[in-house]
């Protein structure tokens, strides 16, 4: 039986077995050997998060409680926001941004069925699918190479009198001309959903104020997924500097209940009873009013303990990405007549998510037989997502139909599609493994 004098002595003999558990059998001891497999993405953690699930594990709260309040705290801090919520997934993030801008409570600013939201069809589809499922109206502006953002230029004539949203992503860590984007929705007076879930880290700089991406429109939008530049394994951020949206975020994210009381505390607002809501009678329990219709999409306990350590590496992971980045930019220099090389944004300071490459088109190359090369010498590639949302199967009922529209033509999407792929940069890189990725790429286009 264990000599243990009281709970706490527990869990730190306990957390310190975890350490050496991860010394033992998780910590990477073996250097990289060249064919060994090199992922486009992968968690770099050692014992502190280790410990910290288990630390709450032995809570066993499971729900969201005190490494959530912690985790929501600290980012918020971090990035330079008022508020940010936890929730399970970036998917859910962003469809927790949309439904907050659906609420009654906006007035004549509310996102209602057969609006319109300006985003791009070159990127990955859960920043699509809420506009969509609501029956809102995407409109689909094309995109620039090589920042493979939207194209500003077109950004007038995709605009109606139906237009209340803007909700793009930045593109692997490279922010988009947020300088027009933002003059646009200011000039017209529309919701901008800054979806930051491959860019955290960020900085863009507007009139001489540098702020992270996520931090410049209503709304932004994190996901901590393993693949991310951080990682609870599954989980989510939604983020604003603005009270009322604060407000709803929580209601959607939380089954749209009026009440604000956090988890496991009754009467937190002391008027539980007291109050006239819809049609109900005269004091009927608050914590049972439902403003909206909402869902249930909070993270466990389990993952933010793991993303509050996380939080405290992530400076170090962003200038690792960095650093990564230039260093296989600078191998591939040479292959510039054959490729098309990513530049960052003007006024930028990207946090990399990866490394994307287009084979250029007066070449006699072949994008897929480029990647089937790269891969079989154990690099791992990746499309840019969905290359152009409209071609997939998901469209084949809705294609034609005014669910959705194309403004101008979409002819940088669809050379994305044919031609491009990306390769990754993630923290737990070394120089080996870019120099040796950096090879092998040369080799496949013949350099």
């Amino acid at each position: 039986m264990a000599d243990w004098k009281n709970e706490e002595q527990a869990r730190e003999q306990i957390k310190a077995l975890v350490a050496d558990y991860y010394h033992d059998f998780k910590e990477k001891k073996t250097p990289f050997c060249e064919g060994d497999r090199i992922s486009y993405a992968s968690r770099v953690f050692d014992e502190k998060e280790m410990q910290a699930l288990t630390d709450a594990m032995l809570d066993f709260w499971l729900t969201t409680g005190r490494f959530a309040d912690r985790f929501e705290k600290e980012f918020a801090k971090w990035i330079g926001v008022r508020f940010a919520h936890l929730v399970n997934s970036g998917s859910s993030a962003n469809l927790i941004a949309f439904m907050a801008l659906t609420a009654p409570e906006l007035g004549e600013r509310q996102i209602k069925p057969g609006d319109e939201v300006i985003t791009v069809a070159c990127g990955f589809p859960t920043t699509v699918t809420p506009i969509l499922n609501y029956g809102a109206v995407p409109v689909f502006v094309d995109v620039t190479v090589p920042q493979y953002n939207i194209d500003v230029t077109r950004l007038e004539a995709a605009l109606s009198d139906r237009t209340k949203a803007v909700m793009i992503a930045h593109t692997l860590g490279n922010p988009f001309d947020l300088k027009a984007v933002k003059a646009f929705c200011d000039a017209h007076g529309l919701w901008l959903v800054e979806d930051n879930c491959d860019a955290l880290g960020s900085r863009y700089t507007i009139d001489g104020e540098t702020r992270f991406t996520g931090t410049w429109g209503d709304i932004g939008t994190s996901s901590f997924y393993p693949p991310h530049h951080m990682t609870m394994g599954e989980g989510g951020a939604v983020y604003t500097n603005d009270p009322l949206l604060h407000r709803l975020i929580l209601s959607y994210r939380d089954w749209g209940r009026d009440c604000i009381c956090p988890s496991g505390q009754d009467n937190f607002c002391g008027h539980r009873f007291d109050g006239q809501f819809g049609e109900l009678p005269a004091g009927y329990d608050h914590k049972y009013v439902y403003s909206h219709f909402g869902y249930n999409l909070k993270v466990t306990d389990l993952q933010a303990a793991v993303g509050c350590e996380q939080l405290v590496k992530f400076p170090g992971f962003i200038e690792r990405r960095r650093h990564n980045w230039a260093r296989l930019r600078a191998i591939l220099e040479k292959a510039s007549d054959l490729l098309i090389l990513p530049e960052p944004a003007e006024g930028s300071e990207p946090s990399w998510f990866g490394f994307l490459i287009s084979v250029r088109p007066e070449s006699t190359l072949a994008r897929n037989d480029v990647t089937r090369y790269i891969e079989s010498r154990n690099v791992q590639t990746r499309l840019l997502f969905s290359g152009n949302l409209i071609k997939h199967p998901c469209f084949d009922q809705i294609r034609g139909t005014d669910a959705y529209r194309v403004s101008g033509g979409l002819e940088c999407t669809d050379f994305v599609m044919n031609n491009t792929f990306w390769v990754g940069v993630y923290p737990g890189m070394t120089d080996e493994m870019i120099d040796y990725m950096g090879r092998v790429i040369l080799e496949a286009v013949g350099r």
